[in-house]
């Protein structure tokens, strides 16, 4: 079968993903904020590295429990730095606990963080490929940063939205490729 070309065929986590998750609408916030934290980790990074470690980022960030992590503290921050599993960043970790925090602020006002992308995105999906940012993501990223996210330019939402499936990217030659 013929999949993106970003997928890496000899990477079974990496064909799985692609094959079961990537662009598959899943708007449940649990998952969305995962991605979020996920993806934040990307920047700089290869989303494969992320990938591989995905599990491992599980088990250090208590199963992607947003209330556990508001309050982590900075023993919990050096046990991340110390834990060679995962993307040991300073800046990206202290980033997580920011960005929980302001996530759950979007939940408060919004009852749930889909309904403020929804806010962004009128409730469709859009299809495109060979593209990093687009309006949307500089609108969404924009409006993050005012609110106070960290490491959430419009590159790094923008594959935030494809991982999610509000933007389908699969690549006209994918066995998974749909134009709407």
């Amino acid at each position: 079968m013929v999949r993106c070309k970003w997928c890496n065929l000899n990477n079974p986590k990496y064909v799985e993903y692609h094959d079961n998750e990537w662009g598959k609408p899943n708007f449940n916030d649990k998952y969305l904020f995962e991605m979020l934290i996920l993806e934040s980790f990307q920047a700089g990074l290869s989303w494969e590295c992320v990938l591989n470690k995905r599990e491992d980022f599980r088990k250090a960030f208590d199963n992607f429990d947003i209330d556990k992590i508001c309050c982590y503290k900075d023993i919990k921050v050096q046990q991340l730095l110390a834990d060679k599993k995962i993307i040991r960043n300073k800046l990206k970790i202290k980033a997580v606990i920011n960005n929980s925090k302001v996530f759950k602020k979007i939940q408060d006002e919004y009852g749930t963080f889909y309904n403020y992308l929804k806010t962004f995105t009128n409730d469709k999906i859009i299809y495109e490929i060979d593209k990093t940012t687009n309006q949307l993501s500089d609108n969404l990223s924009k409006d993050l940063q005012k609110r106070g996210m960290k490491f959430v330019g419009s590159t790094i939402i923008y594959s935030y939205l494809q991982a999610i499936g509000i933007i389908y990217s699969h690549d006209i030659q994918c066995f998974m490729y749909k134009n709407n």
